[in-house]
């Protein structure tokens, strides 16, 4: 059990796939102006990541070295077309905002990385727990930067008042330019930037502790 917490805890924050690993970006920035639709999407790549990882594990002994990308690419897109069906038939509104990105899970930079890197070459249950990982630590990312350009933006939460605004009689005044995309580039750019002092800092960390390691060896 412990070997398997990494798998899920270092994408959170030391290797997040967004952040560190900079994959996955565009839709980071695309649909993150409000929470719902950045929770379907997270929901939904999580669903894709475990499930490919799982299935591209179980047959990586079967799949022919020559065309494993192309195998890879067609289990990826089969679990996102029955997603996206799924999403048109219980949340169309929702389905109508993503289509366009849910689609382009299929190429997304996170899911192909983990089959090929870590499901081609590990069992069925690390496999999982992986896809699980960078799912959670995308999701993480995604919702993180929804949240902030809700709250600040229009002063809400899932479409539910929580900073009660001027025009409602309230103290708080939106910020309008949270509305706009580029507001995303740069919350995300903020996150990056966090991220790497924490990866500085852990590596100082790990290299004082071998230095001292090695010292007291000596």
């Amino acid at each position: 059990m412990s070997s398997s917490l990494p798998l899920i805890a270092d994408p959170l924050l030391r290797k997040n796939p967004v952040t560190v690993q900079l994959l996955g970006v565009c839709s980071a920035l695309a649909v993150t102006r409000t929470l719902m639709p950045a929770l379907i999407m997270s929901l939904t790549l999580v669903i894709i990541l475990v499930l490919s990882n799982v299935v591209v594990s179980g047959l990586r002994h079967h799949l022919p070295r020559s065309v494993r990308l192309i195998l890879e690419m067609m289990i990826i897109a089969s679990g996102v077309t029955v997603a996206d069906q799924i999403l048109k038939a219980y949340v169309p509104d929702i389905a109508s905002t993503l289509s366009v990105f849910i689609g382009l899970i299929i190429t997304n930079c996170i899911v192909l990385a983990r089959a090929e890197s870590f499901a081609m070459h590990n069992p069925v249950w690390p496999s999982a727990l992986d896809g699980l990982g960078h799912g959670l630590g995308y999701s993480l990312l995604l919702l993180s930067v929804a949240a902030i350009r809700e709250l600040f933006g229009t002063g809400k939460l899932f479409d539910y008042p929580v900073l009660l605004t001027v025009e409602a009689g309230g103290w708080f005044n939106p910020l309008t330019l949270l509305a706009l995309p580029a507001s995303a580039f740069f919350i995300v750019g903020i996150f990056i930037w966090f991220s790497g002092l924490l990866v500085q800092t852990d590596n100082r960390k790990e290299w004082r502790f071998n230095l001292q390691a090695n010292r007291g060896t000596k």
